[in-house]
C-alpha cells in the first residue's frame, strides 16, 4: 500500500507539474505572440498561422481572416506567421516574394516599412512586459500585500550590520535617501550591493542616527540555482505588530505593477552584469525543466495566486531575452531593421542569412546548455533528499 500510495503521489505530483508548466508558458507565450498579432493586423499585415508550440499541429480552426490557429505539439514557445514569411522565424520567403502581386504585397510583411515593421515586431516584448505590470498591480489591487515594517529584532553576531553599530528594536528609515517602507524593501538594496557601503538611517528611541554599512556576499541556494546575494546580517522582528497589511487604490495599484516589473528587469540585467564579470554563477541559466520544476512547486506551495506571479515574472524575462540583439530574436530583427533605416537599404541576403544562422547557434547553444544547468540542478536536489 505504501508504495501504491507513493507512486500516485509521484504521479500527481508530475502531472500537477506538467499542468502547471503548461499553463504558465501557454499564457506568455499567447500574449507575447498575440502582441505581434494584433499590431501586425493594425498595420494590415496578412497573418497565416498563429501558433502555441512548435512542431506537428495537434488541433486547430481557421478565421475568417484567413489566419490558421493551432495548438503544436512541443510546447515550447510559439509564432506568429505573417505573409511573406518563410518560417516562424519571420526569415523572408525569397522565392515567394519575387513572384507576388501588387495586392499580395500590400499585405506582405517584409514589404512593409521599416517603422511597421520595427512596430511589429517590439510588440511581443512589449505584450509581456504590459501583462507583467497588469498581474502585479491586478494581485496588489485584490489582495493587498502582508508586510513587515523594517524593524530589526535580530543582529547577528560578528555581521556587516553588528560592525556598523545596528542594535535590536533599531527602525530602517531610508538607504542612500531611498525611502524603506517594508522590510523586503531594504533587502532588495541590500542583495544587490555586496560590497558596497551603503549610508543607512535608523529611528532609534525617537533619534535618527545614520550608520554605514557593507553588506558581505553570500551564497544561498534558491529554486533556480545558487545565487550570490548581499547580507548584511540582520533579522525582521516577528511581533505580530511589525505586520502591515498593504491596501491598494487603482493608480497606487498600478505604479506598484510598473515598480514590481521594474524590479525584474533591474535585477535580470544586475545579474547579466555580474555574469560578464565573474562575480555571478551560471547556474542560474534555467531551461523548461527548471521552469517546469519551479511552476510545480508554485502551483503546491502558493496556489492559483503564486502561479500568477510566476506569470509576471516569467513574462518580463522572455520579454527581456527577446529584446537581445540576437539574429532570430526580435531583438536581432530590430537591429537590421535599425541598419536599413540609417543604410537606406536592407542588409544583403547573404548577410542577413549568415545573420539568421549564428543567431540559430548561439539560441541553440543557450538552450542546450540552461537545459543541462537543469539536468545538473534535477540530479543535485534528487542527491539532497536522499541524503
Amino acid at each position: 500500500m505504501d508504495l501504491l500510495a507513493t507512486i500516485g503521489g509521484a504521479t500527481n505530483s508530475l502531472l500537477l507539474t506538467l499542468l502547471s508548466f503548461f499553463v504558465v508558458l501557454s499564457v506568455v507565450v499567447f500574449v507575447h505572440e498575440f502582441g505581434h498579432f494584433w499590431v501586425g493586423r493594425r498595420c494590415g499585415v496578412g497573418v497565416t498561422a498563429f501558433s502555441i508550440g512548435f512542431g506537428p499541429e495537434i488541433f486547430g480552426w481557421n478565421d475568417r481572416h484567413g489566419t490558421r490557429w493551432k495548438l503544436s505539439a512541443i510546447p515550447l514557445g510559439g509564432y506568429v506567421k505573417f505573409v511573406g514569411d518563410l518560417n516562424a522565424a519571420s526569415v523572408p520567403n525569397k522565392g515567394e516574394l519575387d513572384h507576388m502581386s501588387a495586392a499580395e504585397r500590400a499585405v506582405s510583411f517584409p514589404h512593409q516599412s521599416v517603422a511597421k515593421r520595427a512596430a511589429i515586431v517590439a510588440a511581443g516584448p512589449i505584450a509581456n512586459f504590459i501583462l507583467a505590470i497588469v498581474v502585479f498591480a491586478g494581485l496588489n489591487y485584490f489582495q493587498g500585500r502582508a508586510v513587515l515594517e523594517p524593524r530589526i529584532d535580530i543582529v547577528q553576531p560578528g555581521g556587516p550590520a553588528e560592525r556598523a553599530g545596528f542594535m535590536p528594536n533599531d527602525l530602517i528609515l531610508s538607504i542612500d535617501g531611498t525611502r524603506i517602507e517594508t522590510f523586503a524593501d531594504m533587502q532588495r538594496i541590500v542583495s544587490t550591493s555586496a560590497g558596497t557601503a551603503l549610508n543607512i538611517v535608523v529611528d532609534r528611541d525617537g533619534k535618527e542616527v545614520p550608520l554605514t554599512a557593507t553588506p558581505d556576499l553570500r551564497e544561498q541556494s534558491t529554486p533556480f540555482g545558487k545565487q550570490r546575494i548581499g547580507l548584511l546580517g540582520l533579522q525582521a522582528s516577528r511581533d505580530p505588530s511589525a505586520i502591515k497589511r498593504l491596501t491598494y487604490t487603482p493608480i497606487s495599484a498600478l505604479k506598484s505593477g510598473v515598480v514590481e516589473t521594474w524590479y525584474v528587469i533591474d535585477r535580470t540585467f544586475n545579474y547579466i552584469g555580474k555574469l560578464i564579470v565573474g562575480e555571478e554563477s551560471t547556474d542560474q541559466l534555467s531551461g523548461p525543466i527548471r521552469i517546469a520544476q519551479v511552476s510545480g512547486q508554485v502551483a503546491t506551495l502558493g496556489g492559483v495566486g503564486g502561479l500568477i506571479s510566476l506569470v509576471a515574472v516569467l513574462s518580463v524575462s522572455i520579454g527581456l531575452i527577446n529584446l537581445f540583439p540576437v539574429p532570430l530574436l526580435d531583438g536581432g530583427h530590430l537591429l537590421f531593421y535599425a541598419i536599413e533605416a540609417v543604410r537606406g537599404r536592407p542588409l544583403s541576403d547573404r548577410a542577413q542569412e549568415i545573420g539568421f544562422r549564428i543567431g540559430f547557434a548561439l539560441v541553440a547553444a543557450l538552450m542546450l546548455f540552461a537545459t543541462w544547468n537543469d539536468i545538473v540542478h534535477l540530479g543535485t536536489s534528487f542527491i539532497a533528499r536522499g541524503a
